[in-house]
């Protein structure tokens, strides 16, 4: 042990981290009879999961399958090399594709959490061979927090932009059944407002405005929570990772900070970090993002991502790989909430139109996010920075009808309920369009050009710059009710409104290289015995690219199991 410090504890796995990987990673180590310890930075647990829409993009699971789905190991793979173009070892493609819906399946029977699959929601790149239209993505079921008792406190609050009015918990599927005003949808919005004024005896008991019922990324954390209870699974809050520890060439421990106090913690089997990415270290993002670059850009919780296993793994010679990388997202700051918000769904929505400050589209506004967020540094490098930031700009009819970020419909929440602060911090508003170029400093002739443009097309359906609505991702977020093209509308009514959007990212994509066990590599391709990186921690399997919703949490959870199994391994030969 190269540490002179004294070993306070020790356990035979450590987990460095309190998302969906690492607290999956916990279940299945310790139904292997091992002894688990996870520690969390943050005061809360569940990290950036927590926030999220809680999906996993499990290819070829058994829940599609059971419904007549048609999918097979022979496809997924398909798209999977094609998606990844060659970035990734076919060995990790395999690596996940073999225990993905194992791991998934595992859970179901042994844990708290349950999925449903959410059969409408397509892959992200439909254009590919091997994609769905539908049956890859697993969506959480509601859970009941009331399970938690006084953990419930400590549960990371779910991002107001996952909840209904920003605080009624719901499905993704409910959330599409209301976005695509599919048959019902106000019947079942007036059922879930019901649902949650009816339940006011548990929210005055707990003294909180938080719905029973966690939804998406919530539910997916307090069901896993829950899971390591029933084990009797230490977590530890604010404890700071700051280094492993050696014994040799193995990893053997890690140094923290728990409580003011450093302590050395000793892992006699191995360590596996799912602490997240490095995205709230403006160093680290000045130093491998592409420019320019901001934490407060981020929708990921501030102070906690900073990179702390990244750097200790690269100390031990770790390699690295998609630092430049993140998982981008169009995000936009709201006065008074902690971090940015991510704009996802909305872009799609029929009546809106993206600008760079010419006044001129640079992408197909319903691309999947990553995409999204990757056109806005192609065109800022190639515009010389007039894309960062983007606006979004629509007309009255939009306000009317559709929600953008925290805009609600004015059917729900008028203009003259707004809070003050947010005209002109988050909404300008004009009543013609000329005027509403000169208040966020954008050519007025380039806008007014665009507009026309995207007029005419919304009359005949067919974008023929960007092909927006052309594929079923697109449609997937579109108006079924707006013909002929459900993500196309006129922006023709005053008074006209725009938002700012950043190049934010919902945490990066990089990290340290891992090979198809989750084993840390060294450059030259040999593991760093004990070390085992998951999540964001790690270089992500879908390497530069997105291949559908739950593409972040659906390997963290995969590749946490495949760490354990490899571990299990290892003890048994031992």
């Amino acid at each position: 042990m190269t540490s002179h410090a004294q070993i306070t504890d020790s356990f035979d796995v450590i987990i460095v981290g309190s998302g969906a990987g690492a607290l999956s990673a916990a279940v299945f180590a310790a139904d292997n009879g091992m002894s688990v310890l996870v520690v969390e930075k943050s005061d809360k647990y569940g990290g950036t999961s927590a926030l999220s829409g809680g999906g996993i993009w499990i290819p070829n699971n058994d829940y599609f399958k059971v419904k007549g789905g048609d999918d097979s190991y022979e496809k997924s793979l398909t798209y999977l090399k094609a998606s990844t173009n060659g970035r990734v070892a076919e060995s990790k493609l395999r690596a996940y594709l073999d225990n993905a819906s194992e791991m998934i399946n595992y859970l179901e029977k042994h844990s708290r959490v349950r999925y449903a699959v959410a059969e409408k929601y397509p892959d992200y790149y439909p254009h590919l061979p091997g994609s769905l239209a539908g049956g890859r993505t697993l969506d959480p079921e509601l859970y009941d927090t009331g399970e938690l008792g006084e953990e419930l406190d400590n549960l990371r609050a779910a991002s107001p932009t996952t909840l209904l009015m920003g605080k009624i918990a719901w499905t993704a599927r409910d959330a599409h059944k209301a976005i695509a005003k599919e048959s019902g949808w106000r019947l079942m919005i007036l059922w879930l407002m019901l649902r949650y004024k009816l339940d006011f005896r548990w929210r005055k008991k707990q003294n909180t405005k938080r719905d029973r019922r966690a939804a998406l990324g919530s539910s997916l954390i307090a069901s896993l929570r829950k899971s390591l209870m029933d084990r009797n699974i230490p977590l530890w809050l604010n404890t700071d990772f700051r280094d492993f520890i050696m014994d040799g060439d193995r990893v053997a421990g890690i140094k923290v900070v728990r409580e003011g106090v450093e302590q050395v913690i000793k892992a006699k089997q191995g360590v596996i970090v799912g602490a997240g990415g490095f995205e709230q270290n403006q160093a680290l993002r000045e130093k491998y993002l592409p420019q320019p670059t901001k934490v407060e850009w981020s929708a990921t919780p501030p102070g906690q991502n900073q990179g702390a296993a990244l750097e200790a793994g690269q100390k031990l010679g770790a390699a690295t790989d998609l630092l430049d990388w993140a998982w981008w997202a169009p995000t936009m700051r709201v006065p008074k909430e902690e971090k940015a918000r991510g704009l996802f769904a909305e872009r799609a929505f029929p009546g809106a139109v993206i600008v760079n400050a010419l006044g001129k589209r640079f992408v197909n506004e319903a691309d999947p996010y990553l995409e999204f967020g990757d056109a806005m540094y192609r065109d800022n490098e190639k515009t010389g920075g007039k894309s960062i930031p983007a606006w979004v700009v629509f007309d009255s009819h939009f306000r009317f009808n559709y929600a953008m970020g925290p805009l609600m419909p004015a059917q729900i929440m008028p203009d003259s309920r707004l809070p003050k602060a947010w005209h002109k911090t988050v909404y300008w508003k004009a009543e013609t369009l000329d005027d509403l170029a000169s208040q966020i400093g954008v050519d007025s002739e380039g806008l007014q050009d665009t507009v026309q443009r995207i007029n005419g097309f919304a009359q005949t359906g067919e974008d023929k710059d960007f092909q927006r609505g052309g594929n079923v991702f697109d449609r997937y977020y579109g108006d079924q009710n707006v013909k002929p093209n459900p993500c196309l509308a006129p922006v023709k009514k005053g008074p006209f409104y725009a938002m700012r959007l950043d190049a934010g990212d919902i945490g990066t994509k990089g990290g340290l290289l891992t090979n198809a066990q989750a084993q840390v590599v060294r450059e030259d391709g040999s593991a760093i015995d004990g070390l085992y990186a998951i999540g964001n921690s790690s270089a992500s399997v879908m390497g530069t690219s997105y291949p559908g919703a739950g593409s972040t949490l659906g390997p963290a959870m995969t590749f946490g199991y495949i760490a354990v199994k490899d571990l299990t391994e290892k003890q048994k030969v031992s």
